[in-house]
């Protein structure tokens, strides 16, 4: 029974937040923006937290505060834009911006710099610890996120125009598609990774006899991340033939590929972390599916992979 209540939570707190994720998703822009720093701050204050399980003493209101930072510098080029428009159409003025590869050089290294400093007169716990947990979760947690919103970016923004329409530019009408194709494409990722898990949890229930990875994760089997690794491809196909028509068929395999096997590490990487540091969930914040972090471990490795795929063999 106690089993069954779980399972009925963890479905209706689903219904709640998906068609949520989606629709910001989907609106992209500052919007989706926002849903990124929301959920990565989550996570990365529970990536602390767990490094504080481990007798770390991270600082987490700078990490908190960098991440979000850097969560921004990945809409960076709409925010160039949108200031720039204004600057010119109400003052005539002409500024030249950062780049936006420029801003995250220049926020990194003043991260690095200001975190060494910080423990330099600090007394809390071991300064070794405290500046490897602080760097290692904006780095493995913001940034990585922060790829994600960069994926949704590269179709208003950099998205080869010339490549895909014959007579070389969009009009108003491909333009609204292509940012379209933006947002298939996340949600399109954000279902490989569902589908994966789902398949990958009921059929490791169902058939699972060979443990895949006991020592950090006693309950997946082989026959769960196998089932999990097909539905990803399946999921992948079946988004190119729906909304993706910008993909072909091997790009679309290849994508499911990478989720398949990349996402499920993830998820192996995030339980690492926990089992190290002797804890079961990230947080208990998400009724029935413990922390944010445990609910987007996959897609936490899987996003800048997925990103570097499409931006440089994809659409390059």
């Amino acid at each position: 029974m106690p089993k069954f209540e779980s399972l009925f939570t963890r479905v209706l707190v689903a219904l709640i937040a998906i068609p949520f994720i989606l629709w910001m998703t989907m609106l992209g822009g500052y919007y989706f923006f926002f849903l990124i720093a929301v959920i990565s701050s989550f996570a990365l204050f529970e990536f602390y937290g767990i490094a504080e399980a481990k007798g770390a003493a991270p600082l987490k209101t700078l990490g908190l505060m960098v991440g979000v930072i850097i969560n921004g510098v990945f809409v960076y080029e709409r925010f160039q834009v949108d200031i720039y428009q204004f600057v010119l159409t109400h003052f005539d003025i002409h500024s030249s911006m950062f780049s936006q590869h420029q801003l995250l050089s220049v926020v990194l290294l003043k991260f690095l710099l200001v975190t060494m400093l910080i423990e330099l007169f600090r007394t809390k716990g071991s300064p070794t610890l405290n500046i490897a947990a602080t760097i290692s979760g904006v780095m493995i947690i913001s940034l990585c996120f922060g790829t994600l919103i960069f994926l949704r970016e590269l179709f208003p923004y950099g998205f080869p125009v010339y490549k895909f329409f014959a007579k070389g530019y969009a009009d108003d009408l491909q333009l609204a598609q292509i940012n379209r194709w933006g947002g298939y494409t996340v949600i399109a990722v954000f279902a490989s990774i569902w589908m994966c898990d789902t398949a990958a949890y009921f059929a490791g229930s169902a058939f699972g006899k060979h443990r895949l990875f006991e020592r950090v994760s006693p309950k997946k089997t082989w026959e769960g991340a196998l089932f999990g690794f097909l539905f990803s491809i399946i999921t992948m196909v079946a988004s190119k033939i729906l909304v993706l028509a910008y993909l072909s068929y091997l790009h679309a395999i290849v994508i499911g590929v990478l989720i398949g096997i990349f996402g499920q590490l993830g998820d192996l990487i995030e339980s690492r972390f926990k089992r190290d540091a002797g804890v079961k969930d990230s947080s208990h914040i998400i009724p029935g599916h413990g922390g944010v972090y445990d609910r987007f471990d996959s897609l936490v490795y899987i996003s800048p992979i997925v990103y570097l795929y499409i931006d440089f063999i994809v659409l390059s």
